[in-house]
């Protein structure tokens, strides 16, 4: 397994975007990173870039993900589709010039961004996503192969508990042979503990059984075998009023320590979380406290943790799941 982080301060909740109380400073997210890494050889950044013809697309975030990029870490890069009319014309272009710009450093592109959630801050609410998925992995894989890169192409998904839920069945009956060719991983976007409490005792079980049902059930309706590993795209625990820091630590190690367990098992090969630092630390809101560092960019516990983590875990061997 490798590890990785969201470094920026921008963040979508389930009603639109929120802004950081205080703006992010270069230098100071470096020394996070820097001290998260150890002496680890890489520690993915994880960016997001949105595509739209006909309206302003949402800011970037980190502003320059580059800036980041010192002892040996990597950029792993969400690209958004959110043009609201759900035309494709000049979409491939976009992600292969995203493609040609991350350079060398680029290892993972994500095409779109938990396609299968409709709400306002996420892909799924944007008309034709699921062929703006097949067509950007596809448009993703051919430019890295034109350059010589080695880039890990995906896409992510939040779990699904519907029962009636058709995206995956959808998104099988859609992809062709150039998609599954182009496939490298499928991403999973999950927060337990976060917006249905679960008591303490219980996170791993309700960890494993998330993980698996994502492998066993989710993905084979859309013909992707077990041998397409998972990675965690994105995962945390926010602190904030009836949540302590110390909290935000033990449900960390317990569900980072779970996903590591079942990584040769469910073939699981990265983890990435959300996020370095709060938005807004005396918010009351949920989304703005998922830091491992408060606004001011002060430590919490959970910082400590998620460094012995990446110490103790990093690139753990995984093999294919049957």
């Amino acid at each position: 397994m490798t590890f990785g982080i969201y470094p920026g301060g921008i963040l979508g909740d389930d009603q639109g975007i929120i802004h950081p109380v205080r703006p992010d400073e270069p230098d100071r997210i470096n020394e996070a990173l820097d001290e998260l890494q150890g002496n680890a050889a890489t520690l993915a950044v994880r960016a997001y870039r949105s595509f739209a013809a006909t309206v302003i697309p949402p800011q970037p975030t980190p502003t320059d993900p580059h800036a980041h990029l010192q002892l040996g870490r990597t950029l792993d890069l969400v690209l958004q589709f959110r043009e609201p009319s759900g035309v494709l014309d000049g979409w491939p272009e976009f992600v292969r010039q995203a493609v040609r710009a991350g350079g060398r450093k680029l290892t993972s592109v994500q095409i779109c961004e938990e396609p299968n959630l409709n709400l306002p801050s996420v892909d799924g609410s944007t008309p034709n996503v699921l062929n703006a998925l097949v067509q950007g992995v596809i448009a993703a894989k051919q430019e890295a192969r034109s350059l010589g890169h080695r880039v890990a192409v995906g896409f992510n998904a939040a779990p699904t508990f519907d029962p009636s839920d058709t995206f995956w069945s959808n998104l099988g009956a859609l992809a062709d042979a150039r998609f599954r060719q182009s496939l490298d991983y499928v991403g999973l976007d999950f927060f337990p503990d976060v917006f249905h409490p679960i008591p303490e005792d219980q996170l791993a079980d309700a960890v494993t059984a998330v993980l698996t049902a994502f492998r066993r059930t989710s993905l084979p309706q859309a013909g992707i075998p077990g041998t397409v590993p998972i990675r965690i795209c994105e995962n945390g625990w926010p602190t904030g009023p009836g949540r302590t820091e110390q909290r935000q630590a033990a449900s960390l190690d317990t569900i980072i320590r779970t996903v590591a367990a079942h990584a040769p098992d469910l073939n699981i090969d990265g983890y990435s979380l959300f996020a370095l630092r709060d938005a807004d630390s005396n918010a009351e809101g949920l989304f703005h406290h998922f830091g491992l560092l408060r606004d001011d960019y002060t430590s919490k516990p959970a910082f400590a943790t998620y460094q012995q983590l990446i110490k103790e875990l990093d690139n753990l061997p995984v093999t294919s799941a049957p």
